[in-house]
Order: structure tokens, then C-alpha cells, then sequence
């Protein structure tokens, strides 16, 4: 598949399709000032899901948002792909705008793109962001009869049904708002395919990062609810102590309370994030650092 350049036009807050790696997947970029933030999503998510979060940051920090394979309006990748990959075309994707130093934040299945990011990225990752995540399949598992209603999307594509068992699934904030994860939802235009969220179960369940943990070396955020039926509070432990420069946030809440108080957790994630002003970073030899598009 060739790439296709984007004009000074696609990089706006609008969207963008970029082939890269084989791919094509959908980006939308929020410009701003300093080091951009890459949101990678948690599973079958579009990027929509994430308005809130984005909504609640500071206006002058740059966002990059983006549909893997499959989900969203990206189209599904041809074969199944394993997160060393997708941290690859992610590089590229980021590349083609002519972004180089971002910080990262994951969303539970997207937790796992964003430590196999760093890890691959040690230099071109500044800071990173692990919300309600573990640390693959070597992790301590939530209850079997919530991840049983993980297995399809339907959620997703059937937000009464998605609304029906928010509570039980999701936890926290979910529990007396149930019919506002309904009213998320909606948000994505498209449920992507039933191939792409297979292909995101596949990647997920043959990949860990327990060994890989001690090199990761960027100052990480870990923010983890004590009320999470799919990722329980254990796996932030594990994750602090295996990461050399970690902080755990605790809070009462669930799942995605990411998204549901995203007033809370915006300035949260601006606090360790730090001011948006240009960069005075000191350039590496031979090395042109670009911390938003042109710039």
C-alpha cells in the first residue's frame, strides 16, 4: 500500500487517513503548543469515546487520537498483528505528521499499545500514562463472568444492550449512571468490524510486558480504581513495582471513569503531564526534534 503525504490541510483538528505499515487508519489531530499527547484507545473503541477526556485538557495541549485496525474507521488489518507492530505503525503514523517526542496515554487494552510504545521508543516517548491496565496475559485476571461480555462488540454496536450491562462490567461511576454509557457509545460512528475486534483479542492474548517493565524508564502515571471488574487494583501494584519511575493514582472508581469524570482526571493528567510551553529540550546530535506537525 503507498503512502499518501498529508497536506498542510489534513493536519488540522480534522481528520486525517494515513497508509502506512500496510495499513490505513483513521487520525485526528488537535494542534497546540509543546509535546503532543497520543491517546491510544481501549478495545473496539473509536477514537470518539474519548471526546470527554480530550474536552476537559488543556486547550493548548496537542492531542493525537486514532482507530487501530478494525475499529472505528480504520479498515481491518488483512492478518492478525501483535502489538510490537501496531507500536510500529504507530511510529510511522507519527512520522508522516512530523511529530517526533510525544508522552502517551492507554485506556485499559490500549495500556498495552502504550508500554510496548515506550518500550520500542525510549528516546521519542517522554512521559506515559497507564489507565486502567495491566500487564497482558500475565496479569491478575477480573471475574470470569465480566470478561465473558468482553468476547464480542456487541456492546458497542447495541448501546441499550451496552447500557444494560455497563454496571456490572465497568464499575464505578458506571453503577449509578448506567444509561450514560449508552449515550458514549452513540458517539462512534461506526462500531468497526467483527475481524478488527478479534484481531484485538488476539493481540492481547499473546502479549505481556512483566519482563519488559524494568526498561521502561519515562516517569509513568499509573491511575487505577479500586471499583474495576475488569482490571483489578492489583495490576497497578504490579505495574509500580516493576516500573523504575512510576506513580500510582488510586481513586474509587471503575473502568472508564477516565471518560465518565473526565473533569476530574483532565487536570490530573495536565498536572503530570506539566505546562504546555514550547520545548527547550536540547537537540541530540544529528537529530531534528519536531514536537508538533512543522514545527
Amino acid at each position: 500500500m503507498n503512502d499518501v503525504t498529508p497536506t498542510p490541510a489534513e493536519t488540522s483538528s480534522d481528520d486525517v487517513y494515513l497508509a502506512t505499515g500496510g495499513q490505513r487508519i483513521r487520525v485526528r489531530y488537535r494542534p497546540g503548543i509543546g509535546v503532543p499527547l497520543v491517546l491510544c484507545n481501549g478495545i473496539g473503541a473509536s477514537l470518539e469515546i474519548l471526546d470527554p477526556l480530550v474536552d476537559n485538557l488543556d486547550p493548548n495541549r496537542p492531542v493525537v487520537r486514532f482507530d487501530v485496525p478494525g475499529t472505528g474507521e480504520s479498515p481491518p488489518s488483512l492478518v492478525p498483528y501483535g502489538f510490537p507492530y501496531l507500536a510500529w505503525v504507530l511510529g510511522r503514523v507519527l512520522d508522516r505528521l512530523e511529530i517526533d517526542v510525544v508522552d502517551v496515554l492507554g485506556l485499559s487494552w490500549g495500556g498495552a499499545l502504550a508500554q510496548q510504545f515506550a518500550f520500542q521508543n525510549p528516546f521519542r516517548c517522554r512521559r506515559l500514562i497507564l489507565v486502567a491496565t495491566g500487564s497482558g496475559m500475565i496479569m491478575v485476571p477480573g471475574k470470569p463472568s465480566v470478561l465473558s461480555k468482553m468476547l464480542t462488540p456487541r456492546r458497542f454496536r447495541d448501546p441499550s444492550y451496552g447500557a444494560s450491562i455497563a454496571p456490572h462490567l465497568y464499575g464505578g461511576q458506571v453503577r449509578e449512571h448506567g444509561h450514560d454509557v449508552g449515550e458514549l457509545f452513540v458517539r462512534q460512528l461506526h462500531a468497526g468490524s467483527l475481524r478488527g475486534y478479534l484481531h484485538q483479542l488476539l493481540a492481547g492474548s499473546m502479549w505481556t510486558s512483566l519482563f519488559a517493565l524494568p526498561a521502561i524508564r519515562q516517569r509513568t502515571l499509573i491511575i487505577a480504581g479500586t471499583d474495576d471488574p475488569i482490571i483489578p487494583m492489583a495490576n497497578a501494584r504490579i505495574l509500580s513495582t516493576l516500573l523504575p519511575r512510576a506513580t500510582v493514582h488510586a481513586h474509587g472508581g471503575g473502568h472508564i471513569d477516565l471518560v465518565m469524570r473526565a473533569d476530574v482526571f483532565g487536570p490530573v493528567i495536565d498536572d503530570f503531564l506539566g505546562l504546555t510551553t514550547p520545548s527547550t529540550r536540547r537537540k541530540r546530535p544529528g537529530i531534528e526534534i519536531r514536537l508538533t506537525p512543522g514545527g
